[in-house]
């Protein structure tokens, strides 16, 4: 695995000047909304579980999980402090107890097994192939045996209108970055990780491409480890 150390990190929409404007920007895809609805109904988290929210921006899906299951403990992780603030204000507008922390994907701050579930929205596009197999081994650590990963990212365009429309993305956040996921490289990311029954579950089309949700599952049993990965 790579140091964490040489990642680079890139703010929510590009430049920290946007930060502020990222739940406008976000909602203009029209149906950011009904994609999260549908990422935390795939889930199905229960009240005795605790989950995590990574690369969690502005915090809207952690505060839909603990909206619809209350008793569920949710923590929220992003590396950006500037975010988290604006997360922070919304969740206590909210009258919700979510934890938030400040750490980089590639680098988590809990120990193995310390997660059910882990949901991600519309991060996992922001990093290069090195981060996305240093962050896909993390989920797997930080997750116990059995504990679910529960994804909603830009996928593989379901036709070629969906590809050109995801050239505006491509611009603003980058090709390189990007690419796998025009591929579809992500479910043999997960397996390769370690994961099993790795799918993809559902599609949306947006007005800047398709956006896919994918679930995968860490093996039961004790002392499952991820395999040792060459981030090429």
């Amino acid at each position: 695995m790579q140091k964490p150390a040489e990642s680079k990190y890139v703010p929510a929409l590009g430049f920290h000047c946007l930060t502020p404007y990222y739940d406008a920007v976000v909602n203009t895809t029209g149906r950011q909304r009904r994609i999260k609805q549908a990422l935390i109904e795939q889930a199905c988290c229960e009240p005795v579980q605790h989950v995590l929210d990574l690369g969690s921006g502005t915090g809207t899906l952690a505060i839909g999980i603990k909206q619809q299951q209350p008793q569920t403990k949710v923590t929220a992780v992003d590396g950006d402090p500037k975010i988290i603030s604006i997360a922070l204000r919304k969740a206590q507008k909210a009258k919700l107890s979510i934890q938030f922390d400040q750490a980089l994907s590639n680098s988590l701050p809990y120990p193995e097994a310390h997660f059910d579930r882990v949901l991600s929205s519309m991060f996992f596009h922001h990093l290069s192939w090195q981060d996305k197999v240093c962050s896909a081994q993390e989920i797997f650590r930080v997750l116990e045996a059995g504990g679910e990963l529960h994804l909603a990212d830009w996928g593989r365009a379901t036709n070629f209108c969906m590809r050109g429309l995801f050239l505006t993305v491509q611009l603003l956040d980058g090709f390189e970055n990007t690419r796998d996921h025009v591929a579809g490289r992500l479910i043999a990311l997960f397996e390769q990780v370690g994961f099993v029954d790795v799918l993809q579950r559902q599609t949306f089309s947006t007005i800047y491409g398709t956006i896919a949700l994918y679930s995968a599952k860490k093996p039961n049993g004790q002392g499952a480890k991820a395999p040792t990965l060459t981030a090429t």
